[in-house]
């Protein structure tokens, strides 16, 4: 049997998201869309990567999320070697709520 080909990546999902309007609008959003396992590993990592970002350390992480090393790690590694987006939104939202944005190391 022939392998299916790779799909290219489809640009709607992404249209949709940005148009949400609110937080309550984003949670059904992803509630109707993913299942309540992928919705709880989204939260976590992006915990994770609000505290790394934050200066925190690994220990501090591991115990505050219950993330394992190799989740702590891999984000990690998109904080410093991806496109540079997580970092900026999260910024972005300190700035619009009068918090605090980290320096960069």
């Amino acid at each position: 049997m022939p392998r299916a080909s790779k799909k290219e990546r489809s640009n709607d999902l992404y249209e949709h998201i940005a148009r949400i309007q609110s937080v309550e609008e984003c949670i059904r959003f992803f509630e109707d869309i993913c299942a309540v396992t992928e919705l709880r590993a989204m939260e976590q990592r992006f915990d994770v990567a609000k505290m790394l970002h934050d200066g925190k350390v690994y220990t501090t992480i591991l115990n505050e999320t219950g993330a394992s090393s190799a989740t702590v790690s891999r984000v990690n590694r998109v904080l410093n070697y991806g496109t540079g987006a997580l970092a900026e939104l999260m910024d972005r939202v300190a700035q619009e709520k009068g918090e605090p944005v980290p320096e960069e190391a």
